[in-house]
């Protein structure tokens, strides 16, 4: 364990609570600004998240004058505690949390959640941390060409991450009683279920990891490499949109943009940063648009194409008895089974208030169905997709499409089904399927359903997954980015998050997100900038 960490684990949750704050209070904001903005850097990164942040850090600590601007607000954690789920939303979620992938052919609309924040949407997932699957990193390293990227070559970055933010397995007594019935039905089936892996400390299970966690115990990356990064001396700034990459001659020297001021966050000073370096950490929903704006990456034709995001479908199933499924971790529990599917079912469950607004019906119907919110179950499924998808700026404004392969529709009914067999072998009386306007069906009616004609357009699906949009590989005509991350068109600019992901994962990413950027920023720790 580093001395940083050391610092951070050594102390009582109060004391840690208390340094992060500390650290924090040294984040520069934007919108507090007078005038203009010019700095310098050894390393200018662009973005906070999962990427951007572990890249910071690395850097700082190995002595580097690092500059880290983000788009976003800054709200300190002991602040988001306090957050309501819609101020969160608002606050802290891109679009309010209404991007959606726009669908072509036969293909849902997705609602695609990320956040715009100090962290990035690190701060807005359920903590779950899986290690990128063995067989994703076969085919990266045996089929694309990528050999750095073998389990073995990993284990030491993935160990890292793991230590820096703490990742330990949900105790089944921390198991809401949602997840308890779903895990009851899968073993009567013979279905195998396991424990999750989150990122946490002192977690009690309030079920709102999404939307803030009160605690404090969800250690995100704006309470672990963040503070680590400004402990090091790194300059972090909130509220800066960079409008375009510097290009000079073969290389990039910075980024220029504008700094955002008050709730509507219009426009207002110029900030420059001059760097020897630039990282690009801006997620794959914002680095290919940077890229693109600044006539990067044109050459493979590749940047903000490639978007697989993991299509996700919930079920919720009606039990006689209350469930109450809001007390007890978020997400602790998980299966593997239908791999051969391409799907993954993973436990979860949301806000009472927001789960309220998503109930079907309308008027009556609809208070009726919320009341039984009490009574849900509820338990995920995604698909682990071929990517379809491309973000790109239209107007002054980013949007994505999004187009569901044959093999990623195939697998929708698969994922339902089980989960619907799952919850009645459990005991429910009505399943809620993610079927626009079909309502609860029985499971004598759920025999009856022809699950495989039902259009993509009628489906709800939502996903936080968005990866790919720049994704590195060995060929610079197919690839937007090397295996180091470096850009292939100019010199002394990398891309490190979720876009440089060549393949979906099948799994959640914060973790391997981190885990490539642990082991690029190790990479850029020893090639030191130039002068």
């Amino acid at each position: 364990m580093s001395a940083p960490e050391a610092e951070l684990w050594g102390l009582e949750p109060a004391a840690r609570k208390a340094r992060v704050a500390e650290l924090h209070s040294g984040i520069v904001h934007g919108r507090d600004v007078s005038g203009d903005l010019e700095l310098e850097a050894d390393t200018l990164v662009i973005g906070s998240g999962a990427g951007g942040a572990v890249v910071a850090c690395h850097l700082a600590e190995a002595g580097e004058r690092v500059v880290v601007v983000e788009e976003g607000e800054h709200v300190p954690p002991a602040e988001q505690a306090q957050l309501r789920p819609s101020e969160s939303l608002r606050r802290l979620w891109i679009d309010a949390g209404l991007a959606f992938a726009l669908p072509l052919g036969d293909t849902p609309a997705i609602n695609v959640m990320m956040g715009r924040a100090v962290g990035g949407s690190s701060v807005l997932t359920g903590g779950v941390c899986f290690r990128i699957p063995g067989r994703v990193l076969r085919e990266w390293s045996g089929e694309m060409g990528l050999h750095d990227y073998t389990e073995a070559r990993l284990d030491a970055a993935h160990l890292d991450v793991e230590r820096a933010v703490h990742v330990e397995e949900v105790p089944e007594s921390m198991r809401s009683r949602s997840t308890t019935r779903f895990v009851d039905g899968a073993r009567r089936l013979g279905v195998e279920v396991h424990p999750i892996r989150r990122n946490t400390v002192d977690c009690r299970g309030c079920g709102r990891c999404n939307f803030g966690c009160p605690e404090q115990a969800k250690l995100s990356v704006d309470q672990t490499y963040l503070p680590r990064a400004l402990a090091a001396g790194a300059q972090v700034l909130s509220d800066c949109r960079v409008e375009s990459l510097v290009v000079r001659g073969a290389r990039v020297d910075g980024c220029w943009g504008h700094l955002l001021r008050g709730p509507e966050r219009p426009p207002g000073g110029v900030f420059r940063v001059r760097a020897r370096r630039t990282v690009v950490s801006g997620g794959a929903y914002g680095s290919p648009v940077l890229l693109g704006r600044s006539g990067i990456g044109r050459r493979s034709g590749q940047v903000g194409r490639n978007m697989t995001v993991h299509p996700a479908f919930r079920v919720m199933a009606r039990f006689r008895d209350p469930i109450r499924g809001w007390q007890g971790a978020l997400q602790s529990a998980y299966s593997e089974a239908y791999e051969a599917d391409n799907v993954t079912l993973t436990g979860l469950f949301v806000p009472p208030g927001v789960l309220a607004a998503t109930m079907p019906g309308v008027g009556r119907e609809h208070v009726a169905r919320a009341r039984d919110i009490p009574h849900l179950a509820i338990f995920g499924g995604m698909v682990h997709d071929q990517g379809g998808g491309h973000v790109f700026e239209v107007f002054g404004r980013r949007a994505m499409t999004y187009r569901m392969a044959p093999r990623d529709k195939a697998a929708v009914p698969v994922l339902m089904r089980r989960m619907a067999e799952i919850f009645f072998a459990a005991g429910a009386e009505e399943v809620f399927l993610p079927v626009l306007g079909l309502g609860g069906v029985d499971a004598d009616r759920m025999r009856t359903l022809d699950l495989e004609r039902v259009r993509g357009r009628d489906l709800e699906s939502g996903s936080q997954h968005p990866l790919g949009t720049c994704r590195m590989g060995v060929d610079p005509k197919a690839s937007v980015v090397g295996p180091d991350g470096a850009a292939w068109d100019v010199k002394d600019l990398f891309v490190v998050d979720g876009s440089i992901l060549p393949t979906s994962l099948g799994v959640n990413p914060q973790l391997s997100i981190m885990t490539v950027a642990t082991h690029l920023a190790w990479k850029l720790r020893e090639r030191r900038p130039r002068g």
